[in-house]
């Protein structure tokens, strides 16, 4: 099986997206995943320091009980359970029928490309 990747965009025009999502599987190939934010600030409204410090610990270490992710990262269950639910909402982590979690990315890339405003 083709290890799993995911690209985090930024771009306002979120039909573009989707539209090159489309393309990319019409070849017959896997391409990758692609996880986009209209802005910056609902990038980093959404990963927080904590939340990636999540996925990281979870990467490569297969299935996860919410209490052992939170062993690993030193942090309150509750706290961790939280962010967990928001990192499955975006697909960074996915919960298993028995509970636990899984980093199911063995890379995760983040394309952002900062311009100057227009004068």
């Amino acid at each position: 099986m083709t290890e799993r990747t995911l690209t985090i965009t930024q771009t306002p025009d979120w039909r573009a997206g989707l539209r090159a999502a489309g393309k990319a599987a019409t070849r017959g190939r896997y391409a990758g995943e692609v996880l986009n934010f209209e802005s910056p600030a609902q990038f980093f409204g959404q990963l927080t320091e904590k939340r990636w410090e999540l996925v990281r610990a979870a990467q490569g270490r297969g299935v996860l009980p919410v209490r052992e992710l939170a062993r690993l990262v030193a942090r309150d269950v509750r706290r961790v359970h939280d962010d967990v639910v928001v990192l499955a909402d975006l697909g960074l982590l996915e919960r298993t029928e028995g509970g636990g979690v899984i980093c199911p990315f063995a890379t995760v890339h983040v394309d952002f490309k900062l311009e100057r405003a227009a004068a």
